[in-house]
């Protein structure tokens, strides 16, 4: 079965701070198999908060998935964002 990295942000207070996590993220992203099915885009907030991105990346299992937010390259990349953004992060 498929996993899923599922991200709703809150809150982003540098884009340019998110770009440079996104850039170093994607190798991390690449390395462990994942695709992203939404990253930004086109939205409609049909119920609850609006939230100004949402990202959902899919890997070849669960334990991929896993495996891929605990990796160093990923905590790494993690590391630059420190306090700015606000978001709900699930892996599902």
């Amino acid at each position: 079965m498929k996993g899923y990295v599922v991200t709703v942000y809150k809150t982003i207070k540098d884009e340019v701070v998110l770009k440079n996590y996104a850039i170093k993220a994607r190798e991390a992203i690449n390395k462990h198999k994942g695709k992203f099915l939404v990253r930004g885009g086109k939205k409609i907030t049909t119920e609850g908060d609006e939230s100004p991105r949402t990202v959902v990346i899919e890997f070849p299992s669960f334990a991929e998935a896993e495996t891929f937010f605990y990796s160093k390259e990923y905590q790494d990349a993690h590391a630059i964002l420190k306090d700015t953004v606000v978001r709900h992060h699930q892996i599902i």
